[in-house]
């Protein structure tokens, strides 16, 4: 069984962030009920483009747990799970790089 504890830990293992930018979008994708909110999306978009240089790796790492917390309340945290541990180790980015 997926929890929201195991899918958490997978993000943390090896000193990992988040997914390189166009994973990360990949990931995003993979939410259902994306929708607009405002000027902007509910979940909010992942932290890639220009948001990617200026943003601290704090700021990654609580932004994916907002979108594996999207997942796990609209019944997708399996296939998140799944695309997660389907990752390569350098498709992630890490602690420093």
């Amino acid at each position: 069984m997926t929890t929201l504890g195991k899918v958490l830990l997978e993000t943390t293992r090896n000193s990992r962030v988040c997914p390189q930018p166009k994973k990360w979008n990949e990931l995003y994708e993979l939410l259902p009920h994306k929708r607009r909110k405002g000027a902007g999306w509910e979940p909010p978009l992942p932290l890639i483009l220009a948001a990617w240089w200026d943003t601290p790796e704090m700021s990654k790492i609580a932004r994916l747990r907002e979108h594996i917390e999207w997942a796990a309340e609209h019944g997708a945290l399996g296939t998140v799970y799944d695309f997660l541990v389907g990752l390569a180790e350098d498709e992630w980015y890490h602690i420093g790089e």
